[in-house]
């Protein structure tokens, strides 16, 4: 298969005799589920095809699992055609997918998407709604064996997310009421269609956000973001707090892992300097025990990373993370690349990344900002870029680019910036609004056509943070700043455009779009390219060795535009 095949996805039934586990080829958000016996290494002949964006949710007996299906799009038309209408199915092991039983499907409301979970005591159903890319949820439950379900959270007014139950007594994570978000309980036993949903809070909105929550036991280990960087606490079910587990400074949780009836606790910590180790945490004794802890062939000691905040255009503090080699002199000499995203919600924590580490050790400067749009300061942080309010992602990234130079890291000759998806959108913008502030860009399979991108494949669902070009109101926003239709004749930065040829989220149209746009617009010498990936999508599923081409082409790039000096 020349190493275009990518594990999406991967789980195990409750009695650890089968796995199912998702792939998809040549890094397309398709996926094909395969079931395997784990004791006798065979495959079920059975194949689930035409899922996406689903993961596998087991029946207590371990006979079969839910997961999420879409219908086959038309001929040829599998990486463009609207993606809607999905349904969530019940597999049975060892039965023709033409006999799975769809449990929850909604076509009159096409941009409904579902995600289930069997709660621990494997009494009860729980099907969370979304709509989109919105973090917003509808909540539906019934008892496994019912036919009926029962509407519990009924309005789009905020993100409900089911952690675990005692009997009737249902626990949630919810940002209802709750900028910063908070853990609730409902008892479902006095709720019907006459009354109400009741909310009491159990652990009540803290200054930072909590990001995810685990029930163990009876603990609910709640990880929460300070100034985007983790911290995990713990509380008892009525709320009582019940210690803390220890982070080392800028890291994040990788992974949270604990069943309802264990008595620990396993996660994964990492940092920019240091990659992923696993933890074991013991809840009784408090405890904690390093797990496995990879190799480095890389002196982390001998570089440092540090928070600072830009102040943007309407006052807001950004933080960003910067790192670097210790004991480099702000002379504003540095080449330096800047990073961002900024939207759906998604929170830039710190992480490990080898190429990265390559930048560092040639001598160059890496920063990490936390725009707005993202999730870092909860949902007023998130939708203080969205829509209308999209500027001030922008305005975000600027002021951080001019704090870096104004503190002597970098100047704009020196300074590049980079971004992927939403976020290469982002560099195009800025690229548009501020050409003279950098020397050097890379956008990575952006949204650049904010005209035309809920036209193609899963691109709908982006209107919850983008609006849509089909409203008047949203078209005066969209226009105003979508890449392709802001370039004019003027001196564009040595510009990189990357892409994949199969990537069936963002189509590849946007990078040829814009590419193209630039080149006939630049005014100066600095070359404008654009990278075409071959059997590659979004960016999962690509071969170890295609990694490293390209990433070894982006930093080249960036290195000759920068006019980086390799450091001894």
């Amino acid at each position: 298969d020349k190493g275009t095949r990518a594990l999406n996805q991967l789980s195990i039934s409750p009695d650890g005799r089968h796995l199912a586990y998702a792939i998809s080829d040549s890094g397309s958000d398709w996926q094909t589920w395969h079931i395997k016996n784990v004791h006798d290494h065979t495959h079920h002949p059975e194949q689930l095809e035409w899922s996406k964006f689903s993961g596998a949710t087991w029946l207590p007996d371990s006979s079969g699992f839910f997961y999420v299906r879409y219908d086959a799009p038309a001929e040829g038309e599998a990486f463009s055609e609207l993606s809607v209408a999905p349904a969530l199915c019940l597999h049975k092991l060892g039965t023709p997918v033409t006999e799975d039983e769809v449990v929850f499907h909604r076509p009159d409301e096409p941009e409904w998407g579902f995600y289930a979970r069997v709660s621990d005591d494997g009494q009860y159903l729980i099907v969370h709604v979304s709509k989109g890319t919105s973090p917003k949820t509808l909540v539906f439950y019934r008892k496994l064996q019912d036919d009926t379900f029962i509407p519990l959270v009924t309005d789009w007014d905020a993100a409900f997310l089911f952690l675990g139950n005692d009997g009737e007594r249902f626990y949630f994570k919810t940002d209802l009421d709750a900028n910063h978000q908070r853990v609730v309980m409902t008892d479902v036993a006095k709720h019907n269609a006459s009354t109400p949903v009741t909310w009491q809070t159990l652990i009540p909105e803290s200054s930072n956000t909590l990001e995810a929550c685990r029930l163990v036991k009876d603990t609910f280990i709640c990880l929460y973001l300070r100034d985007a960087s983790h911290e995990l606490l713990l509380f008892k079910t009525d709320g009582t707090p019940a210690g803390q587990v220890d982070l080392p400074a800028f890291a994040s949780v990788l992974e949270l892992h604990g069943e309802r009836d264990d008595d620990e606790v396993f996660f994964s910590v990492s940092t920019f300097l240091r990659p992923a180790t696993a933890y074991r945490f013991d809840l009784a004794r408090q405890q904690t025990h390093v797990l496995s802890e990879p190799e480095l062939r890389f002196d982390a000691d001998a570089y440092e990373v540090t928070q600072q905040f830009a102040t943007s255009k309407d006052g807001t503090r950004v933080p960003m993370f910067v790192m670097h080699r210790k004991g480099l002199a702000l002379n504003g000499e540095h080449p330096l690349v800047l990073y961002g995203y900024g939207g759906f919600n998604v929170s830039l924590t710190p992480g490990f990344s080898v190429s990265r580490l390559a930048w560092l050790e040639l001598g160059g400067v890496f920063a990490i900002a936390n725009l707005r749009g993202g999730g870092e300061y909860g949902k007023a942080w998130h939708e203080a870029g969205t829509k209308a309010q999209k500027q001030n992602v922008f305005d975000d990234f600027i002021a951080c680019a001019e704090t870096l130079i104004a503190n002597k890291y970098t100047r704009p000759e020196k300074l590049a910036i980079q971004g992927g998806s939403n976020g290469g959108l982002l560099v195009g913008a800025c690229l548009n609004q501020r050409p003279d502030l950098f020397g050097a860009a890379h956008a990575a399979v952006g949204v650049m056509d904010m005209l035309r991108f809920h036209k193609f494949t899963i691109g709908w669902a982006w209107v919850s943070d983008y609006g849509s070009a089909d409203n008047p109101e949203d078209f005066k926003t969209l226009i105003s700043y979508s890449p392709l239709h802001n370039i004019k004749p003027q001196a564009y930065p040595a510009t990189l455009i990357t892409t994949g040829d199969f990537d069936d989220r963002v189509v590849p149209a946007h990078s040829f779009k814009y590419a193209a746009a630039l080149q006939h617009a630049q005014q100066s010498d600095a070359p404008i390219l654009i990278r075409i990936q071959t059997n590659a999508g979004h960016g999962a599923g690509k071969p170890t060795s295609i990694l490293i081409e390209e990433s070894s082409d982006i930093w080249a790039f960036l290195a000759h535009a920068l006019q980086l000096e390799v450091s001894a």
